[in-house]
């Protein structure tokens, strides 16, 4: 009786390994591609390593997107795309090819953030101009955890703003069974500065926007992919926190009153998914 207790045990053990595995709902994901050896922090004196870090920067994923801040001096963060389904980061490094995408189910990088800071990405401003994290001393990355979810942070040091140099952290946090991720900026000195994020569109999309919110919706040029598909980008933000939003010719923008810390709430979201895979349907979560 023991002998076939013991053997029903070990022949349960994969299915509470699969069970336990799929229970996780954030992952993080950092590496050099020299060695695509796993870290939790990077540290460069170049303040430059978009092409020589893997995914070109610091990720994070729950079960319905990734977000990645670019390790260079645009503040931007990116998005890739999923169905729901399963954990993507350490499977595919961001960048599955098309048969695993056809057979696996794997997600897309299909967002095009391009001379923008993207999905609630961060730069400042000045008063007349927007001005980008160019760290004159060097930039850190890092991931890791937190109290039920994981985080990816990006760190500019010596950003020159209104003639003084401002070290400023960009950090996404995400939390377990939550689609939504909040980014929060700060000046590590205390500074107030005026930090300038919001979600970037192109041509053709469905952008709606309040308030409160920012909802955008639709094809973005193709560019890693030849099959583009339909992708949501949203926010949520304080308003007595910002001034009003304002549309540009390539994103919704908010800039933020004098402040040494910002906290914003983004969701991704696209048409391979089964929850808010329709314009109609990600504004109205938007909305509320």
């Amino acid at each position: 009786m023991k002998q076939k207790l013991y053997l029903a045990a070990l022949a349960a053990l994969p299915l509470l390994f699969s069970c336990a595995q799929g229970g996780a709902q954030t992952a993080t994901s950092l590496f050099w591609r020299s060695d695509s050896l796993q870290v939790k922090e990077i540290v460069s004196e170049q303040a430059v390593q978009y092409n020589f870090v893997g995914h070109h920067g610091a990720a994070v994923e729950n079960s319905m997107c990734a977000l990645r801040i670019y390790f260079n001096d645009s503040g931007a963060i990116d998005v890739y795309s999923k169905s729901g389904a399963q954990m993507e980061l350490l499977k595919y490094h961001w960048y599955p090819t098309a048969k695993q995408m056809a057979e696996e189910g794997a997600g897309c990088d299909e967002y095009l953030v391009g001379k923008t800071v993207g999905l609630g990405g961060i730069a400042l401003w000045d008063g007349e101009k927007e001005v980008k994290l160019v760290a004159t001393k060097g930039r850190t990355a890092r991931v890791g955890q937190l109290k039920g979810g994981s985080y990816a942070e990006m760190i500019a040091y010596g950003v020159m703003y209104k003639g003084e140099p401002v070290d400023i952290s960009i950090r996404v946090e995400m939390k377990d069974n939550s689609r939504v991720a909040k980014v929060v900026a700060t000046e590590l000195g205390g500074r107030k500065v005026q930090f300038l994020t919001g979600v970037n569109y192109h041509k053709g999309e469905t952008v709606e926007f309040g308030k409160k919110y920012i909802s955008v919706w639709g094809i973005h040029p193709a560019d890693v992919s030849q099959n583009p598909c339909e992708l949501g980008g949203g926010m949520w933000f304080k308003p007595r926190k910002f001034l009003a939003p304002e549309q540009t010719a390539d994103m919704v923008r908010i800039i933020s009153k004098p402040a040494s810390r910002i906290e914003t709430q983004v969701v991704a979201a696209s048409i391979k998914e089964d929850q808010l895979n329709s314009a109609e349907k990600f504004a109205a979560y938007m909305r509320k």
